[in-house]
């Protein structure tokens, strides 16, 4: 018998289970329904300026099917540039822009919605703000599908230029 089966037989995977099971009933107990955004820090990454609703590694909130993040550009700003799967939509929660999905341009406004759609090798994007003066803000939903399929989500997940504010 190899090794992995001797470390597989030596477990009992519906106990495991049923163990998941209760830890999560458990976690749920105390978990937020209610995410406010005045809880929520400004994170500055290679794509930008996000804040966080959901996310795989927020262990705390009741739902965890979904990943949402706000994300601000500033004034004549721009976005990191991103190869990712797609399959998200953005609302445009203040402002006006642009996002480039595979070189062609898509613009936007205060309370429109745009599609990211998902393809087999990925899509490249990236999003700009066009006024002089005021913030673009959007908020980004898409399917916690990180544990389903990995980050890499099948085409690869590859940061190709960072946001210009951020800074290591």
């Amino acid at each position: 018998m190899s090794d992995r089966t001797q470390k597989l037989k030596a477990r009992n995977f519906w106990g495991e289970l049923v163990a998941l099971r209760d830890q999560q009933r458990k976690e749920r107990e105390t978990a937020i329904q209610v995410v406010h955004l005045r809880d929520l820090p400004q994170e500055n990454n290679t794509q930008g300026l996000m804040k966080w609703y959901m996310h795989p590694g927020i262990e705390d909130i009741a739902l965890r099917t979904l990943s949402i993040f706000e994300q601000e550009l500033p004034p004549r700003g721009r976005s990191g540039r991103l190869q990712f799967q797609g399959g998200q939509i953005m609302f445009i929660i203040a402002g006006a822009g642009y996002t480039l999905i595979d070189g062609v341009r898509y613009n936007w406004k205060k309370k429109d919605v745009l599609n990211l759609p998902t393809k087999k090798d990925g899509i490249i994007i990236q999003h700009f703000n066009t006024s002089e003066d005021e913030p673009a803000r959007f908020l980004v939903v898409e399917p916690n599908l990180f544990a389903a399929t990995g980050v890499d989500r099948g085409c690869g997940f590859e940061q190709l230029e960072n946001a210009p504010t951020y800074k290591a």
